[in-house]
């Protein structure tokens, strides 16, 4: 393995108290809390033998929606006639798995999303340990469950050496355009800042806006621009100093430089205006409709605004664009994952298991890829015939020497409300960069210095 693996904790995968990274491949995060009370662990079955009752799943349902997890819920269920399963799926399902989770009245397997804490759950003892399940057969196959995964992925699922969780799809951040609009105007997509500048000044020549963005949800903003061109700038390193709450980070030169991009950008007028205020649909659908040229996203894009797509509509994606001469990888692509999981108060985690290993066949994998149009887990997924917008992340993923992930968002969420607000303060010009990296280096400093919040590390 050649490539270096910073992997997601956006939705907290990179967990703390993780094995360090092994083979010198990879790595992971680690606490810095110290010793911890022990976590009690309670192994989830097999999903074997007789499987029967009632198997209740919830799951996040973001930009692949909902709809796959319960075709694979009803085509289990119909394997098994003893079995009734039913799958409830919500935006933000997190807000109604937490105060189930407090009461022990719990689903038998959930896929909570972004908003929850499932390290907490794992301190908390909460979570069902994954490792005697995956040591046992794979669905339909004559591996362990556990072969079938990409272990750079199954490794950030655990702690002290035991999985709590387990991924499914990996998505792919980046930029993306309509190609039929590019190629008529004769544009092409920009790899570095400098085209993009030059490519932004003939979109707005046009009467379009050149860039789009999700401006209710600051993140976007964060992980689709400031965050890479640090990273560019000044090498992976600078974002995991920053990820690290090291002192000075966020107001570092790469960083400063990052946010006097973005405002330059702004100040040119190359965001389309209102967007500050804008959903992530609502942004989007703009770029759909021809008044954006451009919009950072994630490989979810399309299956997310299918539904409002125009006739004729394609989006491509390209890497967001790199600073010539930076310290960074140039190859580098930000990718992430997001988990399930079994609660220990489950009253049906067998076919929980078995549910899951039913879904992360390879048959069922593949059939992922081709429906929802993002990379898999599960190795061989990526040998199914790829939809077109799915070929360019794909390429970019594996050309790539640095895949990395944005981590403390998850680990910290009060100072990434802090980092939001500041940089929504920046677009709205109420600050400046520089004002911008001081907020934020004096929230990652109060974080820092909370003894109260526990601490992880990017390795």
């Amino acid at each position: 393995m050649k490539k270096r693996f910073t992997f997601l904790a956006l939705m907290a995968l990179v967990c703390a108290g993780c094995s360090g990274a092994g083979g010198g491949a990879s790595s992971g995060s680690s606490t810095e809390t110290g010793s911890s009370p022990a976590v009690k662990v309670t192994e989830a079955p097999t999903g074997d033998g007789k499987i029967e009752g009632k198997l209740e799943i919830v799951a996040f349902k973001g930009g692949y929606g909902d709809d796959f997890y319960r075709t694979a819920a009803e085509e289990f269920a119909k394997d098994h006639p003893g079995l009734t399963a039913t799958v409830e799926g919500d935006p933000q399902i997190w807000e109604k798995v937490r105060p189930r989770m407090v009461a022990g009245d719990t689903p038998d397997i959930m896929f909570p999303g972004w908003g929850m804490d499932q390290w907490g759950l794992v301190q908390d003892g909460q979570l069902m340990a994954l490792d005697k399940a995956l040591d046992s057969p794979a669905y339909d196959s004559q591996k362990t469950w556990r072969e079938t995964f990409d272990p750079n992925l199954l490794k950030f699922c655990q702690k002290d050496g035991k999985t709590y969780m387990l991924p499914l799809y990996t998505m792919v951040y980046g930029w993306w355009y309509d190609p039929a609009v590019f190629a008529k105007n004769g544009w092409t997509p920009p790899t570095t800042y400098a085209e993009l500048l030059s490519l932004c000044e003939k979109i707005k020549a046009k009467g379009v806006a050149p860039i789009a963005f999700q401006g209710k949800y600051p993140y976007y903003m964060i992980e689709g621009m400031l965050l890479p061109w640090a990273a560019s700038i000044g090498g992976v390193e600078a974002v995991t100093a920053a990820q690290n709450l090291a002192p000075g980070a966020w107001k570092s030169e790469p960083m400063l430089k990052a946010a006097q991009m973005i405002a330059e950008l702004r100040d040119k007028g190359y965001f389309l205006e209102g967007c500050v205020g804008m959903s992530h649909t609502e942004s989007q659908t703009q770029f759909l409709n021809g008044t954006a040229a451009m919009v950072p996203c994630g490989s979810w894009i399309e299956s997310e605004m299918r539904n409002v797509m125009p006739a004729g509509v394609t989006v491509r994606y390209f890497k967001c664009p790199n600073v010539t001469d930076g310290k960074g990888d140039p190859t580098a692509v930000l990718i992430g994952i997001e988990p399930w999981m079994i609660p220990v108060k489950a009253k049906n985690p067998n076919a929980a298991v078995g549910y899951y290993k039913y879904m992360t066949s390879l048959k069922k994998a593949k059939q992922f890829v081709e429906e929802k149009g993002t990379l898999m887990s599960i190795i061989g997924s990526d040998e199914a015939k790829m939809p077109e917008t799915l070929k360019a992340p794909a390429a970019a993923v594996k050309g790539a020497k640095t895949l990395w992930a944005v981590q403390y968002r998850q680990w910290y969420p009060a100072f990434q409300k802090e980092v939001e607000g500041a940089i929504t303060s920046m677009l709205n010009k109420e600050i400046t960069p520089e004002q911008f990296c001081e907020r934020c280096n004096a929230a990652a400093e109060k974080t820092r210095e909370d003894e109260s919040v526990p601490k992880y590390r990017v390795q």
